[in-house]
């Protein structure tokens, strides 16, 4: 045994508990606003907990829980304040650069790895709506930010033709919306257009009608439908965001998009950023996409009809390969961000 490979592994493993146990101080963070009422500037403890409307023993635990992580920074003489990096992080909301939403995620995962630990036993899948309630709004708010960013100004203008067709009202289906935070998003964007967002969980369906209706949106109306059997034709584009790898059977949603495209439609598909090959795979992101994946995507898989399980590291070559499989003729990389993969399927001879 090499005794410097031990350590490095060793302080590896720690770092990554320390990290889990820091994940849900984060969310302590940001439900009591403490990390929004330290960018507002220095304070100690004391003045942190007055500023926020919190106890200052547990205040001043999390502040040095924080600073020995480096998410805040300690001054010395008691004082605490935020770099304008860490801000970004922690303290300023719907940016791609905003974490604390992920740690509804997380909670759901804590909470469901009984489920999943049985799943491993048995090989079965955990259906989506079986979940902890913490995983729906988490994967909202993990996405929103990026969606925000990207969605309008870089996705859409990189498929051909697209985004004339919108301005001039065109037919869109988004499947597996969620909670609607994409079609509101290209609702907003195209007001002449009409969106549909279909998902097959009741409950998501049910927010993202609210959410449609809190943003004063006209042109979006959100139905319980599943990728394989959504109803309706002649789509000008159908879209699927990060949720194609979590459909049981993506080549029977693919093919069912095909049939339901107008001649000359689009599909767009958006994924996580991932290499053809594990070994592309091996680094910080991938093991955070690939452990995502063991906990919510596989088993939501493997709980439908196939259960094909891609997995959230597929990669554009498998990819690809269901999309053409599903009767798509042309498929090309439109865009990439630094999580995420957007393909461009066509159905032309």
């Amino acid at each position: 045994m090499d005794q410097g490979k031990l350590d490095q592994l060793l302080g590896k493993v720690m770092g990554d508990f320390a990290g889990g146990v820091n994940m849900m101080l984060v969310r302590i963070g940001e439900q009591t606003g403490l990390f929004r009422a330290l960018a507002e500037g220095t304070a100690t403890s004391g003045e942190l907990a007055k500023r926020s409307g919190t106890a200052e023993r547990y205040v001043r635990e999390w502040l040095s829980a924080m600073a020995a992580a480096g998410y805040v920074t300690y001054n010395g003489d008691g004082r605490f304040s935020m770099a304008p990096e860490q801000v970004a992080v922690f303290a300023v909301e719907d940016t791609p650069a905003y974490m604390p939403a992920f740690t509804d995620t997380f909670v759901s995962m804590v909470h469901d790895e009984p489920k999943v630990t049985n799943a491993f036993r048995s090989g079965k899948g955990i259906p989506w709506g079986d979940r902890h309630q913490c995983l729906f709004c988490g994967t909202e708010r993990f996405f929103r930010p990026g969606y925000a960013a990207f969605l309008v100004d870089q996705w859409l203008p990189a498929l051909e033709g697209v985004v004339e067709k919108l301005k001039a009202g065109a037919k869109v289906a988004d499947i597996g919306c969620g909670h609607g935070s994409s079609t509101i998003l290209m609702a907003k964007a195209f007001p002449k257009s009409n969106f549909t967002g279909f998902d097959f969980h009741p409950s998501s369906v049910e927010a993202a009608r609210a959410h449609a209706k809190e943003a004063g949106i006209n042109n979006a109306t959100f139905e319980v439908a599943a990728a394989k059997s959504y109803p309706g034709r002649d789509y000008d584009l159908v879209a699927i965001f990060d949720a194609l790898h979590d459909m049981g059977d993506p080549v029977g949603a693919a093919r069912h998009v095909c049939a339901t495209l107008r001649p000359g439609g689009t599909f767009m598909v958006v994924e996580p950023l991932a290499g053809d090959r594990l070994e592309d795979n091996l680094h910080t992101l991938g093991a955070l996409f690939y452990g995502a994946s063991t906990m919510i995507c596989t088993p939501a898989s493997l709980a439908q009809e196939v259960g094909l399980a891609l997995g959230a590291q597929a990669g554009e070559a498998k990819l690809a390969g269901v999309l053409k499989e599903g009767g798509f003729k042309q498929v090309r990389r439109a865009a990439q961000t630094l999580t995420n993969l957007v393909l461009e399927a066509r159905a032309l001879s």
